[in-house]
């Protein structure tokens, strides 16, 4: 990430998504992340266990960002409930540029 200048990066295989048979989940895992990651004790720790949950494009905002204060992340992975493929994705910033329109 520092090499490419990203913040975040999606991780497939989180999770197998419930109803979706053997198709994985994805996640990402941001820098964020990487740094909590990085305390002492975690340093066997794997970038799919650092990955955050992810929502649908149907979801709203206020969902996403009570995901993101339970589980401590700045970054979700919006992924279609069709393909469960990665479509977008939404940050801290997006939803405070929402709230500041409103």
């Amino acid at each position: 990430m520092a090499d490419k200048t990203i913040h975040a990066v999606v991780v497939p295989g989180v999770a197998h998504a419930p109803g979706r048979g053997d198709r994985p989940a994805w996640g990402i895992v941001s820098d964020v992340d990487l740094m909590r990651g990085l305390r002492p004790g975690l340093e066997r720790t794997t970038a799919v266990e650092l990955a955050a949950v992810s929502v649908l494009p149907t979801d709203t905002l206020e969902h996403a960002a009570q995901l993101m204060a339970e589980h401590d992340t700045a970054h979700l992975l919006v992924v279609s409930p069709d393909s469960g493929r990665p479509v977008g994705i939404v940050s801290t910033l997006d939803i405070a540029r929402v709230a500041a329109g409103a």
